[in-house]
């Protein structure tokens, strides 16, 4: 059965979305591209509509090269805990492209917004959290429908991250994102790609009534 176009569209993006590494080009973001991009994030749900998250703009050179430096450094921890192949598959795998991006976007969750009465998440804690996750998957998609790319880094401490942007007391950095336009968006992820992990069918992930019931 065909889609309607709209929505074919649709989810043709989620199925080109992809973690950047390598092809970003460092040209400049229009900056109506990126306030409609960031201006996605904004409209995402949240718990008891604490709107919880701030987005940090990074373009400083020096600021992306300090954070690459604590990258590289984490890498390395990770790389001593493998042993044998998985060592030699890690070693081919490139890990962020801060400084190869146009621009770093450090997504923050700030769990005092909203408070004391956050509606809905006094039974679980993380909700907030998992509302900043929202945001970041509408920025994620909305930039992939602009033709930009995005790649999440996570090798880094928060509390080195948090410094570095000025964070207060008490909000956490979630994501640093590399955003900017790419030569191209891979048709395989990175990390299928070089062999670290292979994509889950959804039958796996499907459970019917209780979980381990197909």
């Amino acid at each position: 059965m065909s889609l309607d176009p709209e929505l074919d569209g649709f989810y043709r993006i989620l199925e080109r979305r992809r973690d950047v590494r390598a092809e970003f080009t460092g040209e400049p973001i229009d900056d109506d591209v990126l306030m409609r991009v960031l201006g996605a994030a904004h409209t995402a749900p949240s718990v008891g509509m604490s709107q919880p998250w701030d987005f940090v703009l990074v373009s400083d050179h020096d600021t992306r090269s300090a954070f690459r430096e604590h990258v590289l450094s984490e890498r390395d921890v990770f790389e001593s805990q493998l042993d044998g192949d998985r060592t030699t598959t890690f070693r081919k795998i490139k890990i962020e492209g801060i400084l190869e991006s146009s621009l770093g976007i450090v997504v923050t969750y700030d769990p005092e917004r909203g408070s004391p009465a956050v509606l809905g998440r006094h039974a679980i804690a993380d909700a907030g959290l998992y509302s900043v996750c929202l945001a970041i998957q509408n920025l994620w998609l909305a930039a992939t429908a602009e033709d930009l790319g995005v790649g999440w880094v996570s090798f880094y401490r928060e509390e080195f991250l948090a410094d570095l942007v000025g964070l207060p007391d008490g909000v956490r950095p979630v994501a640093w994102l590399c955003v900017g336009p790419v030569r191209e968006l891979q048709q395989v992820p990175d990390l299928e790609r070089h062999g670290w992990r292979r994509r889950r069918p959804l039958t796996e992930a499907l459970h019917r009534e209780r979980y381990g019931v197909s």
